[in-house]
């Protein structure tokens, strides 16, 4: 009995300690937020996007970070102008309710970003500095946004559903119909 508490000790559980700290570590390193640390230390606490969608002119310069998801995309002869529906974010700044935004935002990418690649609705994060602010129309009304002069971008993933009619549902279904079938079928006497 002593051996096999020795042989455990010594060969298995430091073999499952590395595994778990390791499992441990790459949990935690997955959870790291999108943005730079970098860019986040230059962010001033405490400065809300109701603020500068209030006053966009006062934080002029400021570095900001927001979330949202996109409602819009242009190019530009300057690259690529995105307009935001802004989203409260989680701790790794990936917008979280759409129905508790604060309101839109414009963020402006000069590295050319295809206009093709945002999708409307697609969850994005972005650090940029508040280049001022931009009257627009939006339906019948003029609506003043900020503009964002973008450093950092993150586009996040989105699950896709797949289509009602695609071939995978179908297949789902018929497999599932015939299953279902064949449980409730009277088995046949031999015989007759």
């Amino acid at each position: 009995m002593i051996h096999v508490l020795n042989y455990l000790q010594n060969k298995i559980l430091p073999i499952n300690l590395k595994r778990v700290s390791i499992t441990i570590l790459l949990l935690i390193a997955g959870c790291a937020p999108v943005i730079s640390e970098q860019i986040r230390k230059q962010v001033k606490p405490g400065v809300t996007f109701r603020e500068v969608l209030e006053i966009p002119d006062r934080y002029k310069g400021e570095l900001i970070i927001l979330s949202g998801f996109i409602v819009g995309a242009k190019k530009t002869e300057g690259g690529t102008l995105l307009e935001v529906l802004q989203s409260p974010s989680d701790f790794r700044g990936k917008p979280k309710d759409i129905e508790k935004s604060e309101g839109r935002f414009l963020a402006f990418d000069d590295r050319h970003q295809d206009s093709n690649l945002s999708i409307k609705g697609q969850p994005i994060t972005v650090a940029g500095k508040i280049q001022g602010k931009r009257i627009l129309p939006l339906g019948k009304m003029e609506y003043t946004y900020p503009v964002i002069q973008i450093k950092e971008l993150y586009l996040w993933p989105t699950v896709r559903k797949p289509h009602p009619y695609s071939t995978y549902s179908f297949e789902r279904y018929y497999w599932w119909r015939s299953s279902l079938l064949r449980l409730h079928q009277v088995p046949r006497q031999r015989g007759r």
